[in-house]
């Protein structure tokens, strides 16, 4: 049983992370970060618990059964829990089962939603001059239980903060008992929904307005948690988390998933919400002989021109693959058409001999047209792309050998969970990060591109767009991926002032 903490993914422990990693079946809430099912191996079954959302929520019979099931066929299942799984998550009933069929087990904690709604909405639990004592109390009781027992007149008297979990549809009545026992009305509260997440909010009130705020109809809508107590009024820590610049903003990165994770780790730490949705994919190249022939006669050429990261990989992958390693290239130098590009060499211990100023096919043709003439050339590309770099090299003089180390494919369906985010209510921004790219996303979510904003991460692809019929609100002035998050920041901060 691992506990996935309140939603950023960020606060799952190395220990969920190892468990997750060696799973066999998954069995997640759904109030889990489906980002953390990207620990898990692509082999292993995943069965979501269901929502209230699509009304279908499994019941707890019917966990308990298939944890019991799929442990007896002598698999390692994790239980993936939100939250803490002994925090209001009826670990002890799903224990029970376990131990009644002498399944082994174990319990990794996790950041229970009270302790997260205090630092991320900055809301002390404790407090030198309010607070020195905090009771986790659930607005829900289970259904059928033979009468409560929660204490409302200990409650209402007791010396600290009091955080409810869940409650919505109840908070009229636990508050109205909280006040009927003593507290006063105008107790200081805080409601946190969504706790961590990128659209976490945060509503203050007070005790006697909460049933206002809170109740069957409610727009606030679970997962809620309710903080009662003077800590609720304190406001010496900020609310840092929803202050971050791009809070509130969600963006689709279209980039290939493994190219995707900087640009989506850079605007996560800055508040956004992410959308992952793949417009292309790369995979190695579908004929690969000419790759081949041109590592079996690398001594011919003196240099290696890369027109991208990709290339980089799927090029350094195949001479492994052949059997050679690196003293096959001892005696070319490499060009780089960026610093991307360049990065991924040194990620292989290769310095790049020549990168240009500007990130383009046009600026590294310039870089390298006096150094060619007359050189053998081999340029490493996609399956798909301008024909700048072939054509300029060439007219420099250089006798120019074209490879395609890596296919470039439109995605041609949307992932079902990014569809039903589309058509519902949609992304604030679409980041387009090449000319296929934007081709791909306009045939792949033609409805999102003219719904959204759009960041371009260059001239050439910002003209591309536009020949689509779309207008890019935002282009990159240095075309990498810091370049793009610069550019986004720029916008953001003058329509804020």
């Amino acid at each position: 049983m691992v506990g996935s903490g309140p939603g950023d993914p960020g606060l799952l422990t190395w220990r969920g992370i190892c468990c997750l990693r060696k799973a066999d079946v998954v069995l997640y809430d759904y109030l889990s970060n489906p980002e953390l099912l990207h620990y898990v191996s692509p082999h292993a079954e995943r069965h979501c618990l269901g929502s209230h959302a699509e009304r279908k929520l499994w019941t707890q019979a019917q966990i308990n059964a298939q944890m019991v099931a799929h442990a007896q066929q002598g698999k390692t299942v994790v239980r993936l829990k939100s939250g803490d799984p002994t925090v209001f998550a009826r670990a002890a009933e799903e224990v029970a089962a376990l131990r009644q069929h002498d399944i082994p087990f174990q319990i990794v904690p996790g950041i229970t939603a009270a302790l997260a709604a205090s630092a991320y909405a900055g809301i002390p639990l404790t407090h030198s001059d309010h607070a020195s004592a905090v009771a986790f109390v659930t607005g829900h009781e289970k259904p059928g239980k033979d009468g409560s027992t929660i204490d409302f007149g200990a409650l209402a008297s007791f010396p600290g903060t009091l955080v409810f979990y869940m409650g919505v549809t109840t908070a009229p009545q636990w508050s109205a008992q909280l006040i009927e026992h003593g507290k006063s009305a105008d107790t200081p509260c805080a409601i946190i929904r969504r706790c961590s997440w990128p659209d976490q909010e945060t509503f203050r009130c007070t005790l006697g307005e909460l049933p206002s705020l809170l109740h069957s109809g409610s727009k606030i809508r679970p997962p809620v948690i309710t903080v009662v107590g003077e800590v609720a009024a304190d406001r010496s820590i900020p609310n840092w988390f929803e202050q971050r610049p791009l809070f509130g903003h969600s963006f689709l990165v279209t980039r290939p998933e493994h190219q995707a994770f900087s640009l989506q780790q850079q605007l996560a730490e800055l508040g956004a919400e992410i959308v992952l949705q793949p417009s292309i994919a790369i995979g190695p190249a579908h004929d690969q002989e000419p790759l081949d022939a041109a590592i079996e006669n690398l001594q011919s050429f003196q240099w290696v021109v890369f027109s991208s990261a990709n290339g980089v990989t799927f090029f350094i992958q195949r001479l492994k693959q052949l059997g050679f390693d690196y003293r096959r290239l001892g005696h070319v130098k490499f060009a780089a058409i960026g610093p991307g590009t360049a990065d991924q060499l040194r990620s292989f211990g290769f310095h790049t001999d020549i990168l240009p100023e500007d990130y383009r096919a046009e600026s590294l043709v310039d870089a390298l047209s006096d150094t060619v003439k007359q050189q053998h050339v081999l340029l490493i590309r996609a399956s798909r792309g301008r024909d700048v770099l072939p054509k300029g090299l060439a007219a420099a003089g250089a006798h120019v050998t074209e490879v395609i180390a890596y296919q470039s494919d439109d995605v041609t369906q949307p992932a079902p969970e990014v569809e039903r985010r589309l058509s519902g209510r949609g992304v604030d921004w679409i980041i387009v990060t090449s000319s296929a790219i934007a081709r791909a996303t306009a045939q792949l979510m033609p409805q999102a591109m003219q719904r959204s904003k759009l960041v371009s991460i260059s001239p050439i692809t910002s003209d591309t767009l536009r020949e689509l019929g779309y207008e890019p609100t935002v282009e990159a002035k240095v075309f990498t991926m810091d370049g793009i998050v610069e550019a986004i920041l720029a916008y953001v901060a003058e329509k804020n002032t």
